[in-house]
């Protein structure tokens, strides 16, 4: 869509005349990136967070130090100061800006999400190209951009649009891996990973398509992790090596005692006991199975069960179990997520908690794709 060449202003300077808007106002001065905005040579769209949203985002960044109940002035102190630094601004402001004119409104109402570059490079040194994505999409009556609902209609500019955001929307700063080796709660999943790439030669080791590590490391692949927690783990080797041991002969006692003994740490994985249960090739498609090749934020998923293929299906073709994923909804949110596996007597609940890290558990949003902690491990076939 060209852009508007009338005498409206453009989209910086618009925003500063709307008071709703006057701490991300504060946001795009001190990202330097008004110039931009204001070019009428450009189409933008532009998703600008409330002053409440912003107030909110600040108070988490803050640590608590700028109270929500703070006045305007001490935000806007704040984005002024060093702790706001002008490079996350700048960050920001990119991550917020699709550079063409979208109508959020007219996205199918499927749940869905479509893929819109942003202003942002992330790798500026793998390519000039690179742009970091917000996934749009429409559930019901409710839009968002990932999984931050869109929170009253577009307003107008003179070189495009914007929309107002119920929270601030983030762009990611990290990959999947490293959230995943040095979460506490998913050691288990690191050393499963490892496991799965284990043998590998020093080429496929770099290739995201034989390697996890790669996956999960790499800029290039929006996937999806439903990451089954250390507990989780922990429990269903238990009873996975004992039903092993039991029958091998072992007696029921001294089996369980085992079994306990050995699932009880993270080595599990290169326990020489198990080693032949627990092959690279078993956990490799076992953990395929916990990985949708699409980038999904709770919102995205359909309320009516629904069937969804995982990476497994790259191995195994159309035939391969499907998980069945269904969500509830509470207004714009995500109440509860349940995932079944095709061997799992009953579903799996992700578990809800969208603040970022380290502390969340849902709508871990990463440069290559999203993480959902869940409390089962999903099974394809019988282990």
């Amino acid at each position: 869509m060209p852009a508007d060449t009338s005498s409206q202003p453009g989209l910086a300077a618009t925003i500063t005349a709307d008071a709703d808007y006057s701490l991300y106002n504060e946001v795009i001065k001190k990202s330097g990136y008004s110039d931009t905005l204001n070019n009428k040579k450009m189409a933008m769209t532009l998703f600008v967070p409330t002053n409440a949203a912003v107030k909110a985002a600040i108070n988490l960044l803050s640590g608590g130090a700028v109270p929500l109940d703070a006045p305007d002035a001490v935000f806007t102190g704040f984005i002024q100061s060093a702790n706001f630094p002008a490079n996350l601004a700048n960050g920001l402001v990119k991550y917020n800006t699709v550079p063409q004119s979208v109508d959020v409104t007219t996205l199918s109402a499927t749940g869905f999400n479509f893929m819109y570059p942003t202003m942002i490079n992330p790798a500026p040194q793998l390519s000039a190209l690179a742009r970091l994505s917000v996934f749009l999409s429409k559930t019901g009556t409710f839009s968002y951009v990932n999984n931050v609902p869109v929170t009253g209609a577009k307003k107008e500019a003179g070189n495009g649009v914007y929309y107002p955001t119920g929270a601030v929307v983030m762009p990611p700063q990290r990959v999947l891996w490293q959230r995943i080796s040095e979460a506490p709660d998913l050691t288990y999943l690191k050393a499963a990973v490892e496991r799965a790439d284990s043998g590998l030669n020093a080429q496929d080791a770099k290739d995201p398509e034989k390697s996890m590590v790669a996956l999960f490391s790499s800029f290039g692949p929006n996937i999806t992790l439903l990451a089954p927690t250390d507990a989780v783990f922990k429990t269903t080797l238990t009873g996975l090596i004992y039903q092993k041991l039991a029958l091998a002969g072992v007696p029921a006692a001294a089996a369980i005692e085992q079994a306990t003994a050995i699932a009880s740490t993270p080595a599990v994985f290169t326990n020489p006991t198990v080693i032949n249960i627990l092959t690279a090739q078993t956990i490799r498609g076992l953990l395929a199975y916990h990985i949708v090749g699409a980038t999904y934020f709770t919102n995205n998923f359909p309320s009516a069960e629904t069937d969804i293929p995982t990476l497994l299906s790259l191995a195994l073709g159309a035939e391969a179990p499907k998980l069945k994923i269904r969500a509830s909804f509470t207004g714009p949110s995500v109440s509860t997520l349940t995932v079944k596996g095709a061997v799992n007597p009953a579903p799996a609940n992700v578990i809800i908690n969208p603040l970022p890290e380290p502390n969340g558990s849902s709508d871990q949003f990463y440069v290559n794709g999203t993480l959902h902690k869940i409390d089962q491990i999903l099974l394809p076939l019988q282990l």
